[in-house]
């Protein structure tokens, strides 16, 4: 699909709003859409790729299928459910502050929809650029928290006060919340994101746009104020600085 496009951005909105019904699609879909994103700045055929905080193992699964070598590293093992019947192997249960990976191991860190859920995304991100190799890739998408889905499964009720949304959603659904503000979900916006990123000096921004935009993607990051609410999801490609 045309990266952008309002046909791809519909496909992937119905394949979000079904993930719960049928994940392997869902996943399939935004796993193709990831590595298509990364291949417009570096093949993966012969690369090493390391997939943060990747669930269980979609994105490492379509790196593999071009071509990568693609190692998953997940800190829950709750999230380790196999997308395929042998599953992703080369797993490692490893927590994205500290990788068990040499300085510069990696052609590509990636880490989709991973950073709203840490507690100190810069630290995350520095553990990512430790990783990869000066002149790598690193790839880094997140929901930010004033967009339509920053509540996760109690959006858009969280521009109402997030234990208010959390317990909305418990008593019309009658089981817990998967997430709870402060525990593993955090306010996380695209301001001051891109502020952080911009001021290293280990890393350089090569693209900061919307991941899900139709049109324009870049155009909507670069608007104070609005791109807290309109970003939906930002997408950053920065490469490693020598």
């Amino acid at each position: 699909m045309k990266d952008p496009s309002f046909r791809r951005s519909l496909a992937l909105f119905r394949a979000f709003i079904r993930e719960r019904e049928d994940p392997a699609v869902a996943y399939t879909l935004l796993a193709r859409d990831a590595a298509d994103q990364v291949e417009r700045y570096l093949p993966l055929e012969g690369k090493v790729v390391v997939d943060i905080g990747g669930g269980n193992g979609y994105f490492t699964q379509e790196f593999r299928r071009r071509g990568a070598q693609s190692y998953l590293f997940e800190p829950d093992r709750g999230e380790l459910g196999d997308p395929r019947p042998q599953g992703p192997r080369n797993t490692v249960v490893a927590d994205g502050y500290l990788l068990p990976l040499a300085d510069g191991a990696a052609d590509v860190a990636f880490s989709s929809n991973v950073l709203e859920h840490v507690a100190d995304p810069h630290t995350f991100l520095s553990e990512m650029a430790r990783v990869t190799r000066p002149g790598g890739l690193i790839y880094v998408s997140f929901t930010n928290w004033y967009s339509p889905w920053g509540g996760h499964e109690w959006a858009p009720w969280h521009y109402a006060g997030a234990e208010r949304a959390r317990a909305r959603y418990e008593r019309r659904t009658g089981h817990p919340a998967k997430h709870r503000l402060g525990e593993n979900l955090f306010r996380i916006g695209v301001g001051q994101t891109l502020r952080h990123v911009r001021g290293r000096t280990d890393v350089d921004v090569v693209s900061a746009r919307s991941r899900y935009w139709p049109v324009l993607p870049e155009l909507v990051t670069r608007v104070p104020g609005l791109r807290e609410f309109a970003t939906w999801n930002l997408l950053l490609i920065l490469r490693r600085c020598s």
